[in-house]
């Protein structure tokens, strides 16, 4: 069974739940993931779909590399 990922929920709780999924996010181009002081700041109020709109990464893209991590995306509206 996939892991289920609720990506209205803030990138700080879910990659507090699911720490390799620091990865995946950094693979798709969010670098400042990786830095422990963001994931607590900002990684608080921020949202997988709103970095995505701001770094320009298709929402698309981001489902396809999760789901071939074997995570399956929930909360998408």
């Amino acid at each position: 069974m996939k892991k289920q990922i609720d990506i209205s929920r803030s990138v700080y709780e879910i990659c507090t739940e699911n720490p390799d999924i620091i990865e995946i996010m950094k693979d798709l181009g969010f670098d400042s993931i990786a830095n422990p002081g963001m994931l607590n700041t900002a990684g608080r109020f921020m949202t997988i779909a709103k970095g995505a709109a701001m770094k320009k990464i298709p929402m698309d893209r981001i489902k396809e590399k999760f789901e071939e991590a074997g995570y399956e995306i929930i909360g998408l509206s």
